[in-house]
């Protein structure tokens, strides 16, 4: 390990996922859950996505010491349809639950074409493409979302009702590494937000309101009793509700604001759910060409200079981050290392 002590900390990757489970197992995790949830914050760190990476660890260790989460927990799957499974998660941090069901999942999707998995009873507190990037390498097409606390307005409203709700998409490439996009339905996610007032910076304008309902680029203004907006106004709106709609009513699990009303409050990931869908192209309407009919779009998008598909930064970024490791504040660090007691 070598940093800055007044600057940054740089981890080697293993460095991370060790430091995660000491710090979560010294905080009332149990080996299964606290490696799950290492797996998610190094693949966060891995990729460059600081806002879902080490950034989280003391959310995460402030829900199991109030103890919101269960440290402990044993999620189990259930078969709801030929089309659809459902893993209850107890309470615990998602990573497991979506590990548990990831198997069943891929399964049940190659053998009738779609299929449909609801998490339920989880706290989601990560990135979206980690779930359905591994359903596009195992050659389908996928589709997650979840619901979070309320942060984001209606389209011309000045209360927060919907969370930052993301989606992510993946599709499979045959012999490249997928094709992913996560998107926040907000203007930007709440995470770069948060590490844009740590760092003392603006966020670019239409990201949110002060508590007058008034826009502004401070982000402490947006987060101490202001809102955020969602993207493209009633565009962004309009799919935040329809995402909860579907991680929400859809699947039986609470809505961003019923999430808040459940909450003790202790700064942890938000109690719901999510839903994850998943397509076996080669189950459609051309099951031989459906991977080179795709390449052509993917090269008349590439055929521009200065563009590049979604998911391209993260794996250029492993590539970085395999030999020089990753960078955190040291500040983060020392709060990290303080939390392992």
């Amino acid at each position: 390990m070598t940093g800055s002590e007044t600057m940054s900390v740089t981890l080697e990757l293993d460095e991370v996922r060790a430091l995660t489970i000491r710090c979560l197992e010294s905080n009332g995790c149990d080996a299964a859950n606290a490696a799950a949830v290492a797996d998610v914050l190094h693949a966060a760190e891995r990729d460059g996505a600081k806002s879902h990476g080490l950034f989280r660890l003391p959310g995460y260790v402030k829900s199991l010491r109030s103890g919101k989460v269960n440290g402990h927990a044993a999620p189990r799957v259930e078969d709801l349809a030929p089309g659809a499974l459902r893993v209850v998660g107890d309470g615990g941090f998602a990573p497991l639950s979506q590990q548990l069901g990831l198997e069943p999942l891929i399964e049940r999707t190659r053998a009738q074409g779609l299929a449909a998995l609801a998490i339920n009873d989880v706290y989601h507190f990560q990135a979206l493409w980690y779930e359905v990037e591994p359903l596009a390498e195992a050659g389908l097409c996928a589709f997650a979302f979840t619901a979070a606390f309320p942060y984001v307005t209606a389209a011309g409203g000045r209360r927060p009702i919907y969370g930052t709700n993301p989606m992510a998409f993946g599709w499979p490439r045959p012999g490249k590494s997928p094709m992913v996009f996560d998107q926040a339905s907000s203007a930007l996610a709440r995470g770069e937000i948060m590490i844009a007032a740590r760092d003392g910076h603006d966020v670019p304008p239409g990201t949110g309101i002060d508590s007058e309902g008034r826009e502004t680029t401070d982000p402490n203004a947006i987060l101490e009793g202001g809102a955020q907006l969602p993207f493209g106004g009633y565009k962004g709106a309009s799919i935040a509700m329809m995402v909860e709609l579907l991680a929400g009513a859809l699947i039986g699990d609470k809505f961003s604001f019923e999430a808040l009303a459940a909450d003790s409050g202790d700064g942890g990931p938000p109690g719901g759910g999510e839903l994850i869908l998943a397509i076996d192209p080669s189950r459609m309407g051309d099951a031989e060409g459906w991977a080179a009919h795709a390449e052509l779009l993917f090269d008349q998008i590439l055929s521009e200079e200065g563009v590049r598909l979604p998911a391209g930064r993260r794996h250029a970024n492993r590539l970085k981050t395999a030999t020089e490791g990753a960078a955190i504040p040291a500040t983060l660090h020392q709060e990290i290392v303080a939390l392992c007691g």
